[in-house]
């Protein structure tokens, strides 16, 4: 049997996920409770693309619950208070110069479980985010991307992740 690992999140995280697993079991589940049975009530469910949808919705919606549990029952929440600002960790906002462009990027370190590219949350187990941690302000760091190229950045600054 494998052994779960643990989910870092921050307390944002933790509550968006507490959100929505809230609102699967709640809203969305009688939802779709309630189309499957108004597609029953059409008659032949074997042509019946209603029910077949509802069917493959609640299936989406039961699957989303499973993993959202699976992420909640192995959380380890990093709490504001937590935050240490002196070296890069989960929960902080990292500003970095790329050193050959001159580029600056802001990025919020969270767990893999956040991440997401478009708001600029990064993961701690990231080519970026894994190098970027325990460092501080000032520091350089080399990145070795996936490619096989490396990057090197500078840090700029260290904060508690805006929320």
């Amino acid at each position: 049997m494998a052994v779960a690992t643990k989910t870092m999140l921050t307390l944002a995280g933790l509550k968006k996920y507490e959100d929505e697993l809230h609102d699967l079991k709640v809203v969305r589940r009688q939802e779709v409770a309630q189309k499957i049975k108004v597609a029953r009530e059409q008659g032949d469910l074997s042509e019946n693309a209603d029910y077949d949808a509802a069917k493959d919705e609640q299936s989406e919606i039961e699957r989303r619950i499973i993993e959202l549990e699976q992420i909640l029952k192995n959380a380890e929440v990093v709490m504001d208070e937590d935050i240490d600002v002196d070296k890069i960790n989960v929960g902080c906002t990292v500003t970095i110069r790329e050193s050959s462009r001159g580029l600056e990027a802001t990025y919020h370190i969270v767990g893999s479980s956040e991440a997401d590219s478009r708001l600029k949350k990064i993961s701690n187990e990231s080519p970026v985010g894994a190098a970027l941690m325990g460092h501080k302000t000032g520091d350089t760091v080399e990145v070795e991307l996936p490619s096989g190229a490396t990057v090197s950045y500078e840090v700029l600054s260290v904060k508690k992740m805006d929320e």
